[in-house]
């Protein structure tokens, strides 16, 4: 089994690099969706996540994401926690995707992971893909998002490794700039790379390596 690490920036065309995967019948794991799943009502990281930020919960029992976001916002403390809160339920969840795919002989797979290279990720993966844009299209996309500021916009890309080091990481690297169709035929190019390849990182003690 080949697994591929999807990442980008910000507002770099990383959703819709996962929805390409899925259109040519690669599953994706997709860390954002688990990370909603976590938090909502019943999610296995609630309990924690309340106990370490209190007045965040919503009228459901969950995590209110915007409640979240503005107790964090600013404080690289804060999000530290947040993160070594999050990180281990996802990779765990990472896991068991794995796993699944492992025992169903796929033989491709994609871990959509926004923080691949932040969190040493690429290591846990046999391909990179990396998704970029022109910087000036990047801060269009993404300051037309809700609630989004320029100087949160600032805050989320401290915290990312830039672009251009990104590209330099990479395995392969997919622009965006153009029409969407541009991309998904670079991604069909990916994946008709690799799936004549064997993946070496997959194996039981897959979630400690890079640590």
């Amino acid at each position: 089994m080949y697994v591929l690490g999807l990442t980008g920036s910000i507002a770099m065309g990383k959703s819709w690099g996962a929805s390409c995967f899925r259109r040519l019948n690669i599953p994706v794991h997709d860390s954002d969706a688990c990370v909603h799943k976590l938090l909502g009502a019943g999610g296995q990281a609630v309990e924690r996540v309340l106990a370490a930020f209190p007045g965040v919960e919503n009228s459901q029992g969950g995590v209110d994401r915007y409640k979240l976001s503005a107790s964090v916002f600013g404080h690289d403390s804060a999000l530290d926690l947040l993160e070594y809160l999050l990180h281990p339920l996802v990779r765990d969840a990472q896991f068991q995707f794995l796993a699944q795919n492992a025992r169903a002989q796929t033989p491709i797979v994609v871990l959509d992971i926004p923080l691949l290279f932040e969190t040493r990720a690429q290591n846990r993966v046999d391909g990179v893909v990396v998704m970029t844009a022109p910087a000036d299209l990047q801060y269009v996309r993404a300051l037309a998002r809700p609630n989004m500021t320029l100087d949160k916009l600032h805050a989320i890309m401290r915290r990312q490794m830039p672009d251009p080091l990104k590209r330099l990481g990479a395995d392969f690297v997919i622009q965006t700039g153009q029409s969407k169709l541009c991309s998904f035929l670079q991604i069909q190019k990916v994946v008709k790379s690799v799936q004549q390849k064997t993946g070496k990182v997959w194996g039981p003690g897959w979630a400690h390596v890079g640590k």
